[in-house]
């Protein structure tokens, strides 16, 4: 299976050139690390970056310099820095291609849940509520199964949701799905998992279509 950088380097491979593309906290931030060097990419952060980098290497840190995780990054040739209205405005307003999310769940029906576990304090569900509402290509990245071996994939969300109906594909440590109208559509498997593993990992409906090939990373 996947470890989070295996999925980032899968996610990476939806990137396409010219795109504007926000990346949410968690394994989203890593796929600045693996899109390809012969295509031009904007990475925006909704604290107020566009053109952010890969992450920097160790003892090339900038405590100035952090995404939305407040993790420190780099910047590339020509990024701007702009206030958080700007920021919104580019979200609300449709100017971003595609959204990269992490999830605590995901329903078949494309529902997310990525904010807030009952019980836990949390800040406040910041620009994720604003990301799902104004996206329409949002991809999920995420662990199949929680620290129990639990589906996350499941019929309906069980946690607080963010959004409803706005996923379009998921990548796991075991599987790419498409989100439809019948549940999720398995595309591609991990390298060495089988069908059989994504089928006992995934509550929710699962549709196979044909043979499944394994991801090319």
């Amino acid at each position: 299976m996947l470890d989070k950088n295996g999925i980032a380097k899968r996610i990476a491979q939806e990137v396409q050139n010219g795109y504007y593309v926000n990346l949410g906290i968690g394994i989203p931030t890593l796929v600045a690390n693996f899109v390809r060097e012969d295509i031009e990419v904007e990475f925006q952060s909704e604290n107020g970056v566009l053109g952010m980098g890969p992450f920097p290497f160790e003892g090339e840190e900038d405590a100035d310099l952090i995404n939305a995780g407040k993790q420190t990054i780099t910047t590339l040739d020509g990024a701007s820095f702009f206030d958080s209205a700007t920021s919104f405005s580019m979200i609300r307003g449709k100017h971003v291609h595609l959204t990269i999310l992490g999830a605590m769940e995901v329903s078949e029906n494309g529902d997310i849940a990525n904010w807030k576990i009952p019980g836990y304090m949390v800040k406040g569900m910041g620009g994720a509520m604003d990301l799902v509402a104004s996206a329409e290509n949002i991809i999920v990245a995420m662990m199949h199964t929680n620290k129990k071996g639990e589906s996350k994939l499941l019929k309906r969300c069980s946690l607080p949701l963010t959004g409803v109906g706005c996923v379009k594909k998921i990548v796991t440590n075991l599987a790419v799905l498409e989100v439809t109208k019948d549940g999720f559509k398995l595309l591609e498997r991990a390298p060495g998992i089988s069908v059989e593993t994504i089928q006992k990992a995934t509550e929710g409906h699962l549709i196979i279509d044909g043979v499944v090939p394994e991801m090319e990373l």
